[in-house]
C-alpha cells in the first residue's frame, strides 16, 4: 500500500486531492495538512511513500523548500509538486530541488493519477512548459524571454532605471519591452500589466529554496 501525504492549504482543492487518492486502488491517504513547513518533520516520524506538495501553502510557506528538505533526508520518498502557478520559475525550481514530477492543477483527476502512477513506477513527469494564460488580449506564451525578465521586475515595483541596472540593459530597452507588452495586451500602463501578470499567476515571488 502506497501511503500518501497531501500538502495543500486550500480546503476545496485538498478535499479533491484526498478523494483522488482514496478512490485509487493500492493507495492510502496517510495525512493531509495545510502547511509545507510541517511536512519534512512528519516525514521523519511517519511512514510516507509519496508527497503531493503545493508550492505556496498556509502562511506563505514554500512547498519547494519543504520538498528540498524531504528529498535530502528521505531520497526514497517520491514527490509530486501540484501547483496552479504557471510562472516558469516554478517548473525550473521544482526540478532543481529534486521533485520527481510536476502536475498543474488545471488538469483532471485522470491526469493527476497518471502522473502519480508513473512517478511511483520511477518516471519523472515534467511538462515542457507551463500552460498559457490570458494577459489582457494576449496569451502569456506570446511574451519573449526578455519581456518576461522585465515583467518580473515590474511586478516587484522597480523603475525603468532599476530594471536596466539589474538586467544589464539600457533603460530604453526596458521601455521598448514594456511598450511591446502593452501593445500585445492592450493594457493601458505598466501598473495594469504588473497587476494582470500577478493575478494570472504568471509571475510569483517565492522565498529562497
Amino acid at each position: 500500500m502506497i501511503r500518501v501525504m497531501i500538502v495543500e492549504d486550500q480546503k476545496l482543492v485538498r478535499s479533491l486531492l484526498e478523494s483522488y487518492i482514496q478512490s485509487e486502488d493500492g493507495y492510502q491517504l496517510a495525512m493531509s495538512i495545510p502547511g509545507a513547513a510541517e511536512a519534512p518533520i512528519l516525514c521523519d516520524t511517519e511512514d510516507i511513500d509519496l508527497v503531493l506538495m503545493d508550492v505556496q501553502t498556509e502562511h506563505r510557506e514554500n512547498g519547494l523548500a519543504a520538498a528540498k528538505k524531504i528529498r535530502e533526508a528521505h531520497p526514497a520518498i517520491k514527490i509530486v509538486v501540484a501547483t496552479s502557478l504557471i510562472d516558469t520559475q516554478v517548473l525550473a525550481r521544482a526540478k532543481a530541488v529534486g521533485a520527481d514530477s510536476l502536475w498543474y492543477k488545471d488538469g483532471d483527476e485522470g491526469t493527476l493519477m497518471e502522473v502519480v502512477r508513473r512517478t511511483m513506477a520511477g518516471e519523472h513527469i515534467f511538462p515542457d512548459a507551463p500552460p498559457s494564460v490570458e494577459i489582457g488580449t494576449a496569451m502569456s506564451a506570446e511574451f519573449t524571454k526578455g519581456e518576461m525578465k522585465v515583467l518580473r521586475c515590474l511586478v516587484r515595483g522597480l523603475s525603468y532605471n532599476e530594471i536596466a541596472k539589474e538586467l544589464g540593459i539600457e533603460p530604453s530597452t526596458v521601455k521598448f519591452h514594456v511598450i511591446n507588452m502593452l501593445q500585445k495586451t492592450n493594457l493601458e500602463n505598466k501598473l495594469q500589466l504588473a497587476i494582470a501578470a500577478t493575478e494570472a499567476k504568471l509571475v510569483v515571488e517565492l522565498a529562497d529554496t
